[in-house]
């Protein structure tokens, strides 16, 4: 995050001389080579407990419609919320939260998040609208701030932030307009409108006409990427303890429930440990040795942790239908839910380890392999049944990479 050089270099909107007069003039950048170029600050996790609530209302949205519609709601929605944090995390990595003016904008994010997600579980319904409004607020409002505090003090990022501010412009009218369609056009009016936000980033946000901002050598912090990421995933672990403890008290105490309850710690340790373990470091320590951070960051932290993520929250589902319905007879939607949880975890794990260290572990392609099996038969099992299978499978892969990393003589400060 350095600013040096940067009053040199040629502004790509530089004719246009009144985007340059409404920047801060006090910069907001984080600090190079001192002790907040790479911390995750108080303020930025005060901005993810909000999001500790909306993974707790889209569990429970999706529990609510299991359904192919549903699922593909459910996509939506995990899609959205997702990029609304990368993209804050994006913002916080380049500017200094410990300046007022970032605090409060922060501040003032955390408020819209609340909002989108109070309207999470209906959104689909009488609070589309809401949510919609929600979003598009929090994108831009946070796009517009970044841009005015890039405009005297990083030329090249700040043009970037341009070109990203006119490609969410576009995407928002997909989501207002979506929200007051009919319910039948909203989910493809809301598919538009990601594909817009995630395209436009896999394209580096170039602009016809314009020149490429070169996204893949943008100057971030790797320790602090792979931090908020991480940090993010316990979050969404403990979402799903939150989800399965009120469910669990919620019913009468029987030896199921109990073996139940179980199952989800059980899944919450392996996730933990297979994220922990062997790898959250790996992440830091690529973009710090790559002439194309921007690059690894955007693939490893913006693309595949939601693979990874959407594994967490699906497994949260799945804990909940098998405390609840244990010994019911299998059904297509709770067998996908049970499987695909840890699928999609595993998945995101070996796509991962693969673009941050090039490496490919034989324990990944395994266990996705068991859960196919467990998937094949599940309709010989019951939700318990099930779920127990993919826990041996999550246990069985954390304890083989950990026994692999021991006998390799990485020790564990080393792991990862």
């Amino acid at each position: 995050m350095s600013e040096s050089g940067n009053a040199t270099q040629q502004h790509p909107f530089e004719h246009r001389a009144w985007l340059l007069r409404l920047g801060f003039r006090r910069s907001l950048l984080r600090p190079a080579d001192s002790d907040r170029s790479d911390r995750v600050t108080y303020i930025e996790l005060f901005f993810d407990l909000i999001f500790v609530f909306a993974l707790t209302q889209l569990s429970r949205f999706l529990y609510a419609n299991q359904s192919w519609v549903g699922a593909f709601e459910s996509i939506i929605l995990v899609l959205a919320l997702w990029w609304l944090w990368v993209y804050t995390t994006w913002v916080t990595n380049w500017l200094d939260p410990a300046r007022l003016p970032v605090r409060g904008v922060v501040i003032g994010l955390s408020l819209v998040g609340l909002v989108i997600s109070t309207s999470i579980y209906d959104s689909f319904g009488d609070q589309g609208l809401i949510l919609a409004i929600a979003y598009v607020v929090l994108q831009l409002g946070r796009t517009v701030f970044m841009v005015l505090a890039l405009a005297r003090h990083d030329p090249a990022l700040h043009a970037t932030f341009l070109r990203i501010l006119l490609w969410l412009c576009v995407a928002s009218v997909f989501w207002i307009v979506g929200a007051l369609l009919p319910l039948s056009a909203r989910l493809p009016a809301w598919l538009i409108a990601l594909v817009i936000e995630y395209g436009s980033a896999s394209l580096g946000f170039r602009i016809p006409g314009l020149k490429a901002p070169g996204v893949d050598e943008w100057d971030v912090s790797g320790p602090h990427i792979a931090e908020r990421s991480a940090l993010f995933v316990i979050i969404a672990v403990g979402e799903s303890f939150l989800v399965t403890g009120f469910a669990f008290v919620d019913q009468e105490a029987s030896a199921w429930g109990i073996a139940g309850l179980f199952l989800a710690f059980v899944n919450g340790v392996a996730m933990w440990w297979l994220y922990f373990d062997h790898g959250e470091r790996a992440g830091s320590k690529a973009i710090a040795a790559s002439d194309t951070p921007g690059r690894i960051a955007r693939l490893a932290y913006t693309y595949v942790h939601a693979i990874i993520i959407a594994g967490i929250v699906l497994t949260s589902v799945a804990d909940k239908s098998v405390l609840e319905h244990p010994e019911d007879a299998m059904t297509l939607p709770v067998a996908v839910i049970i499987v695909g949880g840890p699928l999609f975890y595993l998945v995101g794990l070996l796509l991962f380890r693969w673009i941050v260290t090039r490496t490919v572990l034989v324990s990944h392609i395994v266990g996705i392999g068991l859960l196919a099996l467990a998937g094949a038969a599940s309709a010989l099992l019951t939700p318990l049944a099930l779920g127990a299978a993919t826990s041996v499978v999550l246990i069985i892969v954390a304890a083989w990479e950990t026994i692999s990393r021991v006998r390799a003589g990485t020790t564990d400060a080393e792991a990862g």
